[in-house]
């Protein structure tokens, strides 16, 4: 559990930045200019990311039982990521409604996801990994309104169709994502 644990550290660390040394961010772009910030951002995250899911499995080989969910909450689940990949698509559609309204679609799909999956797993392992990244996407997501606060992002032209296309992708993604890539990637699957 120890190799997942300081991926998460390293992952969600370089992910914290903006949370807690926003002016260390801006003198690094700064100096290093914006290419070589984001490649090292980049290279550092998926390091982290990759030891984290590899600790991940580790980890379940040799699970510790907290508690055991209710089968039921798998339906919970799986109807609380709908809306989840619906906002990680809004994200990066541009001019959608979605993001329009909420501003971060992005953490706001991380924190659904994360309470989601604490909600259907009861090894220490699992709550760790889950909780690591809602308290994460709360805190990235507060620092984030705080920014906007202080410099009010401009207004964003929002299109129908963009919207549309958002739900739509989001709702191929998640399908997709249900129904396949999750027992192929993670070896549970969504709906058995």
């Amino acid at each position: 559990m120890m190799i997942m644990i300081i991926g998460l550290l390293v992952f969600l660390g370089v992910h914290s930045v903006r949370i807690g040394a926003e002016r260390w961010r801006q003198q690094q772009i700064a100096s290093l200019g914006h290419t070589v910030w984001k490649a090292a951002f980049s290279a550092i995250s998926v390091v982290g990311l990759a030891i984290a899911i590899y600790g991940f499995g580790q980890m379940r080989l040799d699970p510790t039982y907290i508690w055991h969910p209710p089968m039921g909450m798998r339906h919970a689940v799986a109807l609380l990521m709908l809306p989840a990949f619906i906002m990680l698509v809004a994200a990066y559609v541009p001019h959608n409604a979605i993001k329009a309204k909420l501003g971060h679609p992005m953490m706001l799909a991380v924190k659904i996801w994360a309470l989601a999956h604490l909600l259907v797993n009861g090894r220490l392992g699992d709550i760790i990994f889950f909780a690591a990244f809602l308290i994460w996407a709360i805190l990235a997501f507060k620092a984030a309104k705080q920014r906007d606060r202080m410099t009010p992002p401009a207004p964003v032209s929002t299109s129908k169709m963009a919207t549309i296309a958002t739900v739509l992708i989001g709702l191929v993604a998640y399908a997709l994502f249900a129904f396949y890539l999750h027992a192929v990637l993670i070896g549970v699957p969504v709906f058995s």
